[in-house]
């Protein structure tokens, strides 16, 4: 396995509690999404789902690099 998959499958299981807690408040906290609760809660558990493995893919390489935000690139020093 390499090293961006191990990364990518230790950050989906944060993002995956992150995209669900984001997902059921804005489900719960809605009045006219709440009447709908038992239709949407189980869309928000397959959506959130399907979408992590793609961040999670996106940010491994970011995770690996340690100043990946804080390059200067007119000196090419860091911060």
């Amino acid at each position: 396995m390499s090293t961006r998959f191990q990364i990518a499958v230790l950050l989906s299981l944060m993002i995956n509690a992150v995209l669900f807690g984001i997902g059921m408040i804005i489900v719960l906290t809605i009045p006219d999404l709440a009447q709908n609760a038992k239709y949407l809660i189980p869309l928000v558990i397959g959506c959130s789902f399907l979408i992590t493995p793609f961040i999670a893919w996106f940010m491994a390489p970011r995770m690996r690099n340690r100043h990946w935000q804080n390059r200067n690139h007119k000196t090419g020093s860091f911060r």
